[in-house]
């Protein structure tokens, strides 16, 4: 029975992340091609693809996402493109209920894709929600004007994630060197977070050269 069970759970752990993936592919492919349906909708049906080819191609609406946004980024990097979206952005910021909104998910985007800051690129350890329990955190912003001259320390914002959903989270002003930096990856600090701390990514000390203890100062030392 001990054997069976083992057997049981090696058999799920390599078919339910299996499963898991199909099923959200399936979800996310399905909706492109409806959405992309209720487009062709608008055409005559000699522009339809499956009457061009004569054949049903599944999955067409990523196909056709995927074009797009080459498209469309092919666009927005040129004079013209950067002038329509200049004039775009300034209409949204324009309309008050939009605004607030368009800019929070813009100015997300590109802290996370943008390779020139350096968001999102640190996993660090903080003493969070007390002293002496340690929590995941990435840093954000390590330039903070007003928050950094009014407490008078060297801060930085990072954001606490929390498990198994690491979108939500905190955003935490913390001084610099309370801060410990870690070597691992983002990603695989989002994969330790999503498995609730079973999947601890390997972390090879004696390949690499002696590392200090890096320990953050306590308030008042």
């Amino acid at each position: 029975m001990k054997n069976l069970r083992k057997y049981i759970i090696a058999g799920l752990l390599v078919w339910l992340p299996l499963a898991v993936t199909f099923q959200l592919l399936k979800f996310v492919v399905g909706k492109m091609d409806g959405w992309l349906d209720k487009f062709l909708e608008w055409l005559p049906p000699s522009f339809n693809p499956d009457q061009l080819l004569g054949v049903e191609i599944p999955g067409l609406g990523v196909i056709f996402t995927f074009l797009l946004l080459v498209l469309t980024g092919m666009f927005a990097a040129n004079i013209v493109g950067r002038a329509f979206v200049t004039g775009w952005e300034s209409l949204m910021d324009r309309i008050p209920i939009v605004r607030p909104i368009y800019s929070a998910v813009k100015k997300f985007a590109e802290v996370v894709f943008s390779d020139k800051t350096d968001s999102f690129k640190k996993v660090l350890l903080i003493q969070y929600p007390r002293l002496g329990v340690y929590s995941f955190a990435f840093q954000t912003s390590s330039q903070l004007g007003e928050v950094q001259d009014r407490t008078g320390e060297d801060v930085i914002c990072v954001f606490v994630p929390t498990t198994p959903n690491p979108t939500s989270g905190f955003i935490l002003i913390v001084p610099r060197k309370e801060v410990i930096e870690l070597d691992m990856e983002v990603d695989q600090a989002l994969k330790m977070i999503i498995s609730l701390g079973v999947v601890v990514p390997t972390w090879r000390k004696g390949d690499l050269p002696e590392l200090p203890l890096k320990m953050p100062k306590q308030p008042g030392e």
